[in-house]
């Protein structure tokens, strides 16, 4: 017994794992989370029905009553975005799965557990932010797409279609899709520093819907100089080929790139406020 004890106390001790997980182990473990939680199934197929079901209902109303509609309205139609209508709905769904990919884990309480295997809160929210900003881009491109080219074959015969290759209708079409990922990156950050699923999705529903409307209680010159950066202005502007119309009770909109710019501004901020919040308050 005392050799071996001797023995043992000569021997290195045994390297203990720290138990942590990299920043591709815990993508991994976001996108094992996102694609097995029920609600995420659920809001990407009310997502498909806003984005793409209402273009097509859109689209095919507008051919079965072209005939019927006025010179001002052919004048000033924009099959682009019409057949892009369903992404003003889809503004909002797809911001409901932003807010449940961040507040979910704070009302089950197992962001405990996630943050128990990686310390750094930072890397904690970076990589949720990469592996729901991926997988939103590519479904939301897919789905402007596939409305738009849906909704130009219900188009053809009977009114005006649009081409991809025509003036503005790509930028149109793939802009609105980064429009619909950067407004889930949005409600994101509104989740990470509100952290209640009720709270954050009133704050973002405000602010895309009910924001607008309360500036109507203001001067007509104070809403021109505002309205132009509201996030629902700046998505519909950008899902229209006609970006120097002037809309909103005749305030001049911002040119869609621009627009674009202020809306990843704004998803910038809330992230940084909500990541700094992340590191100070307790899980």
């Amino acid at each position: 017994m005392t050799v071996g004890s001797q023995t043992l106390a000569t021997l290195p001790p045994p390297t203990v794992p720290e138990g942590h997980y990299g920043a591709l182990g815990q993508m991994r473990s976001e996108w094992t989370k996102m694609r097995s939680v029920r609600s995420t199934i659920w809001t990407l197929v009310v997502t498909v029905l806003a984005v793409v079901g209402i273009g097509i209902v859109a689209t095919a109303v507008t051919a079965a009553q072209w005939r019927q509609g006025g010179l001002i309205d052919h004048l000033t139609f924009d099959p682009t975005a019409r057949s892009l209508a369903g992404v003003f709905l889809g503004q909002i769904v797809i911001g409901v799965l932003g807010v449940l990919v961040m507040s979910a884990e704070y009302g089950t309480g197992t962001i405990r557990a996630t943050l128990s295997a990686i310390p750094n809160r930072p890397l904690v929210l970076a990589c949720k932010v990469i592996v729901f900003g991926v997988a939103a881009l590519l479904a939301s491109e897919i789905l402007t797409f596939a409305a738009f080219f849906i909704g130009q074959e219900l188009l053809k015969g009977t009114t005006p279609y649009a081409t991809i290759s025509q003036p503005g209708v790509l930028r149109a079409v793939a802009g609105a899709g980064l429009v619909l990922s950067v407004l889930g990156l949005f409600a994101l950050g509104i989740a990470t520093i509100i952290r209640h699923t009720a709270g954050a999705l009133a704050t973002y529903v405000g602010v895309l819907l009910v924001l607008p409307l309360i500036l109507q209680a203001f001067p007509v010159s104070f809403q021109h100089a505002t309205i132009r950066y509201m996030p629902l202005v700046i998505g519909e502007n950008m899902a229209a080929t006609r970006p120097d119309i002037h809309a909103f009770g005749g305030g001049t909109l911002l040119s869609p790139w621009v627009g674009f710019g202020v809306l990843c501004a704004y998803t910038v901020v809330v992230l940084v406020v909500g990541g700094v919040l992340m590191v100070r308050r307790d899980a």
